[in-house]
């Protein structure tokens, strides 16, 4: 039989068996043994609940053959937490006892009972968990949809006809206790709680007892027997009436009637009225003593009988009909055999499966159609069904089409009154997707053990669950020395805590790492690298991995490589910054010297013209060895930088003019600035000469034509994307860039760019330390230059400068100086370890009216500063023999000396100097060389600040 078709029969089976038992307990045991039946479940059962203990009391329950009854009191406490959700009312559907959170802790307590598998549905009144109906299975299995709607249904209409019966039960009662009413009335009526009255035929007073009030809601003690009549529902007054004097003067003298009698509030009561009549020596009537007895709720309860019975009928006769109409129209086939395993009913569905029609099937035995491998099972199935009276469920084999070809069926067989009635159903297509499922899984089982790369199930508390042959092949662990282990064991210490991230994260269910690379440790203590791809489900671990200790062998010896070429270029970076050192600083140190010896020369001879010449050509080569040197530190980004707030939009004005002579009339020169632009900080002058040597190379890229030459800034927001295409931590920076409309660059080019010394000018138009200054410059300002080019389509060249947040300060213009007042006799300590500047730098403070002091190193100048000697200003150089620099001379001189003015001269910026990044209030640095001018109005600046 099909799904349908159980569901059906059960629901008649259950209406048909409730008609002829009153016993609630007989009931509930019907029910439980038609699911039993139908759905084939181990046991099947009806129990009470006592909510406050958590306990089941089991008077009779259905069992399987084999299976043991449960009868007595359960604790639900002792099989798991599921009670709390039939508490709510909710249904308790439990496939497999093992894996449900609810009932994993009582999971064997429960299969000790038969009930690894099992539903419960609640039964309630009045809101209040009261009953249980429960099936339950030896084994898990899973609930279908329709099984668990026909529990919810047997449910409903058990509880339904339970309460029938006790309704029922309940009216019988009352009709006894009517019975039992009527004779202590009539032995003694002022004991009843009945409406008494007491009819006084002179008179026509009718004297009434309390229970007119409490029954009715009249408080009248004495009424009239026309009040009375008036009282009694239109439709019953008549026939009431004629009753009640017939028997008065019929000579009778008991009478009772039941009829509508109107309450005070108008509703009217079913009443049931009995009274006597007392009559003279004569027979004439002369009082008249009953009670009304109010069958209110009675007639109700008769009535909710009459709706239950009349729904019953109705559900019977849907069922009925249904039942038809699923015989002609379900797809599965349905019948009836006899003992000897004849067909005696079929449907329509066998000529639509199988070809037979109704009348080939008359004359068909099941063993006609049975493959001939199949005759075995199948007469074991049959002997079950026809001989033991067992249910057969799911059995399978196959029969013959009328074709000639074979069908595989699925079977659910019950045995009743010596025929089997069943329904089967066309499994071929699952049937064959099954084969080749198992087919596949043989194919994964060969590939688990075939497979060179290690496969790992394991349990998000790393506990191992199973392993391939390739663990012992790559790592030498037996299967049985693996599972149950924690992976994390076999861990190299170094690779434990990137290992326990990674677990951490893969441990969220559906997360996947495709590579993750760790040593594992092999038997015999060596390590092996793997590299792993594993995913997340259902509590477990699914992870592949392959031994890449080859690969990282390589990579090792790849970055080896790497290093040795890094090293190899970095050393002929250093060679062509050494030679072009060299070149020019010879070329410097020539005119410098031949300057002096021609003025030495003058001076011997006595003749003095020609000479300011040779001192200004002397002066103009040391200014450009000065500006070599800035270049040169630029470029290894040690220069002395004066970095201040600077308005990038305002620099660029105020260099408008400067760009536009410096490119020349062929080059247009458009300036896009942007609006609102942040302040970064920097050295002004550094990036003013940036600036425009960027907008020199620009003009040389569009030699000889000319073209366009853009300046553009802008805000610009790196995410960790963008920071790390350009080499720069996330965060908010102003970009300066210069567009040309040149030649542009190839990318062997651009990769050489910023190289010190490497041009692609023509020999003497190209120093090659341009765009490494701009770049020294840049990094050092924590920034960064990139390059944007297309050969033939022109270049960008753009400057990153972080954004200052700080307060910015108008620019103001540096005083040029070229005499300096003296000072008032205030003492300056000078400490250098180069006579001849510590000589110049003493006599440039006499010429100016100062004190000086002279110390050659840090442990001598500190002798003077921890005296008593006034010192107004320490000039120290930051590079200092005997293990002390110069900032650690300020730094030490100012714990004694707080307001001490310090003046740092170096020929490069050491980070001992700059400390943080800053110098802190009272502390300049001035780099070297410097103009002697510059070196006493610093010296006066200082002092007087």
């Amino acid at each position: 039989m099909g799904d349908s078709e159980i569901y059906d029969k059960a629901l008649a089976d259950l209406g048909e068996r409730v008609l002829n038992l009153d016993d609630p307990d007989e009931i509930a045991y019907a029910a439980a043994e038609i699911l039993g039946r139908a759905l084939g479940v181990s046991r099947a059962g009806y129990g009470s609940i006592d909510v406050a203990n958590e306990t089941i009391i089991i008077e009779r329950d259905w069992n399987m053959p084999g299976v043991k009854s449960l009868a007595g009191t359960l604790q639900f406490r002792d099989y798991g937490s599921y009670i709390e959700d039939l508490k709510r009312g909710i249904t308790v559907v439990i496939p497999d006892a093992e894996t449900d959170a609810r009932t994993a802790a009582g999971a064997a307590a429960l299969k000790a009972i038969s009930a690894q598998s099992f539903i419960n549905m609640p039964v309630t009144e009045q809101g209040g968990f009261v009953a249980l109906l429960y099936l339950n299975h030896a084994h898990a299995r899973e609930w279908r949809d329709w099984e668990v709607r026909l529990v919810r249904e047997v449910a409903t209409r058990t509880r339904t006809a339970v309460a029938r019966r006790r309704a029922e039960a309940d009216l019988r009662a009352e009709q006894a206790e009517l019975r039992e009413t009527s004779e202590r009335y009539r032995l003694a009526a002022l004991a009843t709680n009945d409406a008494i009255w007491d009819w006084r035929m002179a008179d026509g007073h009718v004297v009434w007892n309390e229970a007119l009030y409490e029954l009715f809601g009249h408080k009248l003690p004495t009424t009239s027997a026309a009040w009375w009549l008036e009282h009694i529902h239109p439709d019953d007054r008549a026939r009431v009436d004629h009753a009640i004097h017939a028997i008065i003067e019929g000579g009778g003298t008991g009478w009772n009637s039941e009829y509508r009698f109107r309450r005070a509030d108008g509703a009217y009561a079913h009443v049931f009225d009995r009274g006597h009549v007392l009559r003279d020596e004569y027979g004439a009537p002369v009082r008249m003593i009953g009670a009304m007895l109010d069958l209110t709720e009675r007639r109700r309860a008769e009535d909710r009988l009459r709706e239950l019975n009349a729904d019953l009928e109705r559900q019977v006769a849907q069922r009925t009909l249904a039942r038809g109409r699923m015989w002609q129209l379900t797809p599965d086939l349905m019948g009836v055999l006899g003992a000897d395993g004849s067909f005696e009913a079929s449907n329509p569905a066998w000529q639509t499966v199988l070809g037979w029609s109704e009348e080939d099937m008359t004359t068909l035995n099941w063993r006609d159609l049975v493959h001939p491998d199949d005759i075995g099972t199948s007469e074991a199935a049959w002997d079950n069904a026809a001989r033991r009276g067992l249910p057969v469920i799911h059995f399978n084999n196959r029969y013959r089409t009328k074709t000639g070809e074979w069908r595989w069926l699925q079977w659910v067989a019950v045995p009743e009154d010596g025929k089997v009635y069943f329904t089967a159903r066309d499994v071929t297509i699952a049937k064959n997707q099954a084969d080749a499922l198992t087919a596949s899984t043989a194919e994964l089982e060969r590939l688990w053990r075939n497979s060179q790369d290690m496969l790992l199930v394991a349990g998000f508390d790393t506990k191992i669950i199973a392993v391939n042959p390739a663990w012992t092949t790559i790592l030498g662990w037996r299967e049985d020395e693996l599972v149950g282990a924690s992976f994390m064991k076999f861990i190299h210490p170094d690779d434990l805590t990137a290992s326990n991230e990674e677990v951490t994260d893969l441990s969220a269910e559906g997360r996947t790492t495709m590579q993750f690379d760790n040593r594992y440790r092999a038997k015999d203590g060596s390590w092996i690298w793997l590299s792993w791809a594993v995913t997340s489900t259902a509590g477990q671990f699914h992870g592949v991995a392959r031994d890449v200790s080859a690969e990282k062998a390589r990579q090792v010896e790849l970055e080896l490589t790497q290093d040795a070429l890094r090293q190899a270029q970095k050393m002929e970076a250093v060679g062509q910054l050494t030679g072009g050192i060299a070149h020019d600083f010879n070329n410097l140190l020539g005119g410098i010297s031949g300057s002096l010896e021609m003025v030495e020369r003058r001076y011997a001879e006595g003749r003095l013209e020609g000479v300011q010449r040779y001192i200004a050509s002397a002066h103009d080569a040391t200014r450009r060895a000065a500006t070599l040197t800035q270049r040169l530190l630029a470029f290894s980004r040690r220069q002395t930088l004066d970095a201040k707030p600077i308005d990038v939009n305002k620099l660029i004005a105020g260099m408008d003019d400067l760009i536009r002579r410096a490119v020349g009339p062929a080059i247009t020169v458009e300036v896009v600035g942007a609006g609102g632009l942040w302040p970064t900080k920097a050295d002004a002058s550094q990036l003013e000469s940036a600036l425009l040597n960027l907008c020199i190379n620009a003009r040389d890229a569009m030699a000889p034509d000319g073209g366009r030459l853009t300046i553009e800034t802008a805000n610009k927001w790196l995410d960790d994307r963008m920071g790390r295409e350009r080499d720069l931590p996330p965060g908010q920076y102003v970009s300066l860039c210069v567009t040309d409309t040149g030649c542009g660059m190839p990318p062997e080019v651009i990769e050489r760019a910023f190289d010190p010394f490497f041009t692609t000018k023509p020999i003497g138009q190209g120093t090659g330390l341009g765009l490494s200054m701009i770049y020294g410059f840049v990094r050092q300002s924590g920034g960064q230059v990139r390059v944007y080019s297309e050969v033939g389509q022109g270049t960008t060249m753009c400057v990153y400068l972080p954004r200052f947040t700080g307060k910015t300060e108008d620019e103001v213009a540096p005083e040029l100086l070229d005499d300096v007042d003296p000072g008032d006799g205030q003492t300056v300590l000078v400490v250098d370890d180069e006579p001849v500047l510590r000589m110049l730098i003493t006599d440039t403070l006499l010429d100016n009216g100062y004190q000086p002091l002279e110390a050659v190193d840090g442990a001598t100048a500190l002798k003077i500063l921890e005296s008593d000697v006034r010192i107004d200003l320490l000039i120290t150089d930051v590079g200092l023999p005997g293990g002390m620099n110069g900032r650690q001379v300020a730094d030490a001189a100012r714990r004694k000396r707080p307001n001490l003015k310090v003046l740092f001269v170096t020929g490069y910026a050491e980070n001992s100097v700059m400390g943080n990044g800053s110098l802190d209030a009272g502390m300049e640095v001035l780099s070297k060389p410097f103009p002697i001018t510059t070196l006493a109005a610093r010296i006066k600046s200082l002092i007087e600040s």
